[in-house]
């Protein structure tokens, strides 16, 4: 499994979804504590639906949230990705969602910096959205601590809420890198 991983940060190995996956990604996303907040809870049907949406994507588009393994025991901890959002313009939107076992570990902030440098080293993406719950002060806390910036206020269908919405440039990105070296 772990000669699967094409991204690696310090602890956490990615690799792309397979349609084998569906007992990962229920475990995932067939917890109601995790889902809650993106329009949960999701029924097998649902979650089988998002496992193919997430695979069609990759094959589509070379991205997906894709699933996060301890580097150390293999143990899957959620997913990080992107997904399209302005292809035109070069702007993707990023997201996570770990496993509440896995939840106050830093391991959400550690897979979004692998993610953010993979999306703008290795795919020259221009921008990166990112959107969250208005009840997830956890998401918006991380969000603004990885650079992201409030632009809007976001209609999300599945939790039929106005989400607080972000961006994260490439030259924010890089000036970011540059001030801390």
């Amino acid at each position: 499994m772990a000669s699967d991983y094409f991204l690696r940060s310090a602890r956490l190995g990615f690799r792309r979804w397979t349609v084998s996956d569906f007992s990962l990604a229920n475990e995932l996303w067939g917890d109601p504590t995790v889902t809650r907040l993106i329009g949960g809870p999701l029924t097998e049907e649902q979650i089988l639906s998002r496992l193919s949406h997430e695979i069609e994507t990759q094959n589509a588009h070379g991205i997906q949230y894709w699933p996060i393994f301890l580097l150390a025991t293999g143990q899957h901890v959620g997913c990080c990705g992107l997904r399209p959002r302005n292809l035109d313009r070069e702007i993707y939107e990023i997201g996570f969602h770990i496993r509440k076992s896995e939840w106050g570990k830093g391991y959400a902030s550690e897979a979004a910096r692998a993610v953010i440098a993979y999306a703008f080293d290795s795919m020259h993406a221009a921008a990166l959205f990112a959107g969250h719950n208005p009840a997830n002060e956890s998401s918006r806390r991380l969000l603004q601590k990885l650079g992201f910036r409030f632009t809007h206020t976001e209609y999300y269908a599945p939790t039929g809420l106005d989400h607080p919405s972000y961006i994260l440039t490439r030259d924010a990105f890089a000036a970011d890198q540059e001030r801390s070296r």
